[in-house]
C-alpha cells in the first residue's frame, strides 16, 4: 500500500491509471475507521482492480463552533486497517494542499441541500458546499471508475449522486446499506464521543425509526412521524429533524402513494450530533393520513 500526502501526487497515480485496463473504486473517508467504511472498502476491493482510499478531514464542511478541532483522527490506526481491508493506495493531502491561498470556487447543488442538514436550523447550506466541493475534487483527482458512499448519510449520497449526474462525471456512485452496531446504533466515527450512558440512549435514535417503520404500516405517515418523535423524546432526545421525504429529490413526503419514504433523523446525543434514516416501502394496503 502506497500513501500519496500531495495532488501533485495523485495526478501522476491518475495518468497511471488510465494506461491500466483494471478499473479504479474510490472511497472517500474522514479517516477513524469503522465496520461502516470497512464495507465500502470491501465491495470496492471486490468489484475492482485498484482501490484508493482517500484520508481528509474535510474543514469546510464544519461550520463554525462544530467539532473539527476534536475530530476524531489517528492516522496510524487507519493505515493499518486499509492496509489491511486491501486498499492499494491512500491519498491523504494537506489542508493547504487542497485549499491553497486564493482558492475561491465552489461546488453547490440547489433544492436538495437546504432542507434537512442543510436547513437553517441544522448546520446550514454551506456544509453541502464543503461536501460537493471536495468530492469534486477527488472525483477529478483521482478520476475512479466507481466511487463508494453510505446510506447513513442519505442526504449526501442524494447530493453527490446529483453534483457527479449533472457535471458529468464518467464516476458510477454507489450507495451501500448503512452498517451498524448488533443493537442497532449506525456506526459512526463520531461514537466514539459517546460515554456509556450516552452510548446506550443513543440506540432510540435506531429504535425510534423502526417504530415509525411500524406505525406507518397501520397508521399512516403522520401518526408514524408522532409516533417516532414520542419514541425519540422519552429516552430524552429531542431531535434535530425528523422528517420524511421522498428519496431521489427529498421532497416532503405524503406517505399516499406507492413511492418509497425516507424517514431521515438528526439529534444530539449528550453533545453529540447523530444522524440516522430509514427507508419505508409503502403497500397497497396501508391506510394513509393527508
Amino acid at each position: 500500500m502506497k500513501v500519496l500526502r500531495t495532488p501533485g501526487e495523485m495526478h501522476d497515480l491518475r495518468e497511471w491509471f488510465r494506461d491500466q485496463p483494471e478499473t479504479v473504486g474510490l472511497v472517500p473517508t474522514m479517516g477513524y475507521l469503522h465496520e461502516g467504511h470497512n464495507s465500502l472498502l470491501k465491495a470496492a476491493r471486490e468489484e475492482n482492480g485498484f482501490v484508493v482510499m482517500s484520508l481528509f478531514v474535510n474543514p469546510t464542511q464544519f461550520k463554525a463552533g462544530e467539532d473539527l478541532s476534536t475530530y476524531p483522527r489517528d492516522e496510524e490506526r487507519d493505515l493499518v486497517i486499509a492496509e489491511s481491508s486491501g486498499v492499494d493506495f491512500i491519498y491523504a493531502p494537506a489542508p493547504d494542499d487542497i485549499y491553497p491561498s486564493g482558492f475561491a470556487t465552489k461546488v453547490e447543488v440547489e433544492g436538495l441541500t437546504e432542507v434537512l442538514c442543510g436547513s437553517e436550523t441544522s448546520r446550514g447550506p454551506g456544509h453541502f458546499a464543503g461536501v460537493t466541493t471536495i468530492v469534486a475534487k477527488l472525483l477529478n483527482a483521482v478520476d475512479p471508475d466507481v466511487a463508494y458512499f453510505g446510506q447513513k448519510d442519505a442526504q449526501q449520497a442524494t447530493v453527490i449522486r446529483r453534483m457527479a449526474e449533472d457535471l458529468e462525471f464518467r464516476t458510477r456512485i454507489v450507495i451501500l446499506p448503512t452498517v451498524r452496531e448488533r443493537d442497532g446504533l449506525a456506526m459512526s466515527s463520531r461514537n466514539a464521543y459517546l460515554s456509556p450512558e450516552s452510548r446506550e440512549r443513543a440506540t432510540a435514535i435506531w429504535s425510534s425509526l423502526l417504530e415509525t417503520e411500524s406505525v406507518f404500516a397501520e397508521q399512516g405517515l403522520d401518526a408514524a412521524l408522532d409516533a417516532g418523535r414520542r419514541h425519540l423524546e422519552l429516552a430524552g432526545i429531542t431531535p434535530e429533524y425528523f422528517e420524511a421525504r421522498y428519496p431521489g429529490t427529498l421532497d416532503p413526503a405524503d406517505g399516499n402513494g406507492t413511492d418509497p419514504v425516507l424517514v431521515a433523523v438528526a439529534a444530539n446525543v449528550d453533545g453529540t450530533r447523530l444522524i440516522d434514516n430509514i427507508l419505508i416501502e409503502p403497500s397497497s394496503t396501508h391506510r394513509r393520513t393527508k
